[in-house]
């Protein structure tokens, strides 16, 4: 049985808690994550609020990137249900989860950006395909989009000519073209020393706070956890499911399972707070 956090939010104020509302906008129910006839993870049960920050995180080979792949539909559940509000996405048809796709954006590990493309170029691909914008309409919702991320002026780039973190912030400005209403993240911070990820995480709460958007982060990233979390979900991979749910500032003051603790004090201080990316 998973140990569940209560993770009730303010809708007032400033920081990573302001826009965290009570209502579900992504529901998890009795989900198995298999590969033929492994199973990976079995009867995952969370919800994510409107407006977290929902980190999904756990040791090395838990299944974080696989439970990712399964929001965003790149694979099918052994059984259990996906709900995004009230819309089924795991029985949907095709062209119903095509709907429902347009409303996410996605940041891959990588960046993903198309290396023959400049940056501005990869920032318009969606644009160019989901809406009848002209190409001069396109070119400057791109340098805004750039611009939000920190890379006003550097539209004519190729992703070569750019650092990684520069990557990740373009990638993430493509991420944001079409104002989804909801983020998925994997391992954002991947690659990156500590102040280039520390300066992701507070676009992240950035944006999240400026488009209202619900974010979904994988990481196993302690300083990034700590720094902008609302909520998560802790999966472990002995047992095969998840141990706990909730704040995880909470967890670590509450929860009694020593997978937890062991997880959410490496580099940590007294205090909770992490001090390091190892």
């Amino acid at each position: 049985m998973a140990a569940t956090v209560d993770n009730t939010k303010s809708l007032s104020g400033t920081g990573k808690d302001a826009h965290v509302k009570d209502e579900a906008h992504i529901t998890v129910s009795h989900l198995t994550m298999a590969y033929g006839s492994f199973v990976l993870m079995r009867d995952l049960n969370f919800t994510v609020k409107r407006g977290d920050i929902f980190i999904i995180m756990g040791g090395s080979g838990c299944g974080k990137s696989t439970l990712l792949r399964h929001l965003i539909g790149l694979k099918e559940p052994a059984t259990g249900e996906i709900l995004y509000d009230d819309f089924n996405f795991t029985k949907a048809e095709p062209e119903q989860r095509e709907q429902m796709l347009r409303r996410f954006g996605i940041l891959y590990q990588s960046g993903a950006l198309w290396s023959s493309m400049t940056l501005s170029e990869n920032i318009g691909l969606p644009l160019g395909e989901f809406t009848d914008l002209s190409d001069d309409q396109i070119r400057k919702i791109a340098s805004l989009k750039l611009a939000l991320v920190g890379l006003k002026g550097f539209e004519d780039f190729y992703p070569s000519e750019i650092s990684g973190g520069m990557q990740k912030r373009a990638g993430l400005a493509r991420a944001i073209a079409l104002d989804p209403e909801i983020l998925f993240f994997d391992e954002p911070s991947a690659g990156l020393d500590p102040i280039s990820s520390s300066l992701l995480d507070q676009l992240i709460l950035e944006l999240r706070n400026s488009l209202g958007s619900t974010i979904v982060i994988v990481t196993h990233e302690l300083a990034s956890i700590f720094a902008i979390a609302t909520n998560s979900v802790f999966l472990d991979a002995e047992s095969r499911t998840q141990i706990a749910t909730g704040d995880p500032h909470e967890m670590l003051a509450n929860s009694k399972d020593p997978r937890v603790q062991q997880f959410l004090t490496r580099g940590a201080k007294k205090n909770g707070a992490a001090t390091s990316h190892g």
